[in-house]
């Protein structure tokens, strides 16, 4: 049984790499603006389009990348997109008042997601394209369009249960879409509504990072786009969704390795990785290993563009061919919506040392001011070391390895992160975290890659602890500058 530090290093760009190194700045950030702070850097989710946008091209193939905008609060974020070729996917009316607001026009748009009323006439009113569920919602959307005399609103048709011919795969069952074997009736439907719905496409949103899963699905789409035309319509894209992963992760060899060690723990065959021998999914009945790792896979061979890239490449489960020969050969566009793939390396949180405790009888307990709210990892499944910036004057570590791939360390130390909320359960992440030494009050604790998800989708004012603030960064000529995230436009300069 090894005692070894299990680190889990993450991957860290360029950008955000040098952004860790400037220690002086990051604590004058949350001298000035407090514990927690959320840091977004908007040329990063630039340089995420471009990649996807290149794997089009590779393909030959046409397309629009919509950003899933639930991935994000931040409106730094949001406007430095609106800059690039990308569109945007909202799907609630607010998330589509903040793209409008950011620099979006209707044209670059797609509503998604459950629908009200006035979420479908904003969504008709400016002409983004409806991503529809089901019959009703088309029902709906005719009506505002005649009611409110607008012109033929844009529509792509969302499916679900796809089954595929020979050994059937099965798909985690979806509460969106609509089932592909009834597409006939929602054709009939469309054939009702000619003068007001427009239907340019059809799609799927899978609930899954399974390439098998999605190459069913997309052949299914295929397929149903020479239903539509049969039917006389004109449908030119199809949408493949999101779930094109991130690898959080320097080295796959550190996730092999964590998650043996959690499999040995749960047998009792070494000491406990997490607080009180949680075993995140893993659990022993009368000596029989029970349960699955309820973890997202941190590291990924195959992730974002990479995974799409992928997906294209792999061949239909009855066709053979290619599915992005397949997709050229049906004259489709592609629209995809990554979401957290988009806001990878976009951004970290900070957190500040309140209090190091080490009369526990265990691993030292370190005291944050934030709580896991704020950093929201934990509940995503998904477990990274975070990076010690000093308040001295000594370079920050990703981990407190003395090699290339986090193996040793002989100053690395198993600490508890523990957050600002009066509740036991109020752990930044119940894993036993290796730092490279045991932190100081006044250190900070940066927190990679929580700008997909993790910055703001948990975050709440409970207790009346305040949310992070958000900050946007950009380095120019070796100087980091800041602006609050709501004062950030593409067009001016950083301030601070």
């Amino acid at each position: 049984m090894s005692d070894a530090p299990l680190y889990l290093q993450p991957r860290l760009t360029a950008g955000p790499a040098s952004l860790l190194r400037a220690g002086p700045f990051l604590h004058g950030l949350v001298d000035g603006l407090g514990s927690p702070l959320a840091v977004v850097l908007p040329e990063e989710i630039g340089r995420n389009v471009a990649q996807f946008a290149a794997v089009l091209r590779r393909h030959r193939l046409g397309g629009r990348i919509y950003f899933a905008h639930k991935a994000t609060g931040s409106s730094a974020l949001v406007r430095h997109l609106a800059a690039t070729s990308a569109c945007l996917d909202a799907a609630s009316q607010e998330e589509l008042q903040h793209a409008l607001g950011a620099g979006f026009t209707g044209g670059r748009l797609m509503a998604t997601g459950p629908k009200d009323p006035a979420f479908l006439w904003l969504a008709a009113r400016t002409g983004a394209t409806l991503n529809a569920d089901g019959p009703g919602e088309l029902e709906q959307a005719a009506r505002l369009v005649r009611a409110h005399g607008l012109p033929r609103l844009d529509v792509v048709l969302r499916l679900s249960g796809f089954e595929a011919a020979g050994a059937r795969t099965l798909s985690r069952r979806s509460r969106f879409g609509t089932p592909a074997g009834a597409l006939g009736p929602l054709l009939d439907l469309l054939e009702k509504h000619r003068d007001a719905l427009e239907p340019v496409g059809v799609g799927y949103h899978l609930d899954t990072t399974s390439t098998d899963e999605k190459a069913t699905a997309l052949e299914g789409c295929i397929r149903a786009v020479d239903e539509l035309r049969s039917r006389g319509f004109r449908p030119r894209a199809i949408d493949v969704g999101g779930g094109y992963g991130v690898s959080y992760l320097a080295h796959a060899a550190q996730w092999e390795r964590y998650t043996t060690a959690l499999t040995e723990a749960a047998l009792g065959r070494r000491a406990p990785l997490a607080w009180g021998g949680y075993g995140y999914g893993l659990r022993v009945e009368n000596g029989t290993l029970k349960g699955s790792l309820a973890l997202y896979p941190a590291h990924r061979p195959a992730a974002g563009p990479a995974y799409l890239d992928e997906l294209l490449s792999r061949p239909a489960p009855t066709l053979g061919r290619p599915l992005g020969t397949l997709l050229l050969e049906s004259l489709c566009d592609v629209y995809a919506e990554p979401g957290r793939a988009l806001a990878d390396q976009c951004g970290l949180t900070l957190g500040r040392v309140l209090e190091v405790r080490t009369d526990t009888g265990g691993p030292p307990w370190v005291r944050l001011a934030l709580n896991a709210g704020d950093v929201g990892l934990e509940d995503h499944g998904v477990l990274v070391d975070p990076v010690l910036v000093p308040r001295r004057d000594e370079p920050p570590r990703a981990d407190g390895s003395d090699g290339s791939d986090g193996s040793g360390g002989s100053g690395a130390v198993g600490v508890h992160l523990m957050g600002n909320l009066c509740l036991e359960a109020d752990l930044i992440t119940r894993r036993t975290v290796f730092l490279p030494r045991l932190p100081d009050p006044g250190d900070l604790l940066a927190f990679p890659n929580t700008a997909g998800y993790c910055m703001d989708f948990t975050a709440t004012r409970a207790q009346r602890q305040p949310t992070a603030r958000k900050v946007a960064v950009r380095e120019e000529e070796g100087v980091w500058r800041w602006c609050l995230d709501e004062q950030y436009w593409p067009v001016t300069e950083a301030g601070g």
